[in-house]
């Protein structure tokens, strides 16, 4: 294989902070990973990821947007960037099962191989990985 060459494809969308983007966001990885066995649990957390971007953050007040970025090779890494604001670094929490808000991104950490949460000047990126052939836990070496 040529070292310039990669078998990864790679999408990235905007999408304005209102609410019915998440849908957007949401049938936008639908069509891209049509067919693939992660396509349902991908959709899942790109919807917990944007909502959590347009409710927490300042992607969803005045002009704010999110950014997604879906990357499909082996495995599939879906990344949502937020407009900041928040205060806070998005965190898994783990709420009583009658908590009302709190328990999007523990079930994204339920679902995905791996969660990372990476802080800068202009917002927090959230990234979920999920891997074929595998089951959430049972991570490949």
């Amino acid at each position: 294989m040529h070292e310039y060459t990669s078998t990864a494809r790679v999408w990235g969308l905007t999408c304005p902070g209102f609410p019915e983007e998440v849908s957007r966001a949401r049938r936008w990885t639908r069509d891209i990973l049509r067919g693939s066995p992660l396509a349902e649990d991908a959709e899942l957390i790109v919807s917990e990821l944007s909502a959590n971007a347009i409710l927490h953050t300042a992607s969803g007040r005045d002009s704010g947007s999110f950014h997604l970025v879906l990357a499909v090779s082996a495995q599939v890494a879906l990344s949502v960037t937020d407009g900041g604001g928040a205060g806070t670094a998005p965190k898994a929490e783990h709420q009583d099962q009658n908590a009302e808000h709190g328990r999007g991104l523990g079930m994204v950490s339920a679902i995905a191989h791996r969660v990372v949460v990476h802080e800068s000047d202009s917002g927090h990126t959230v990234t979920a990985e999920l891997f074929t052939g595998t089951h959430a836990g049972r991570h490949p070496c």
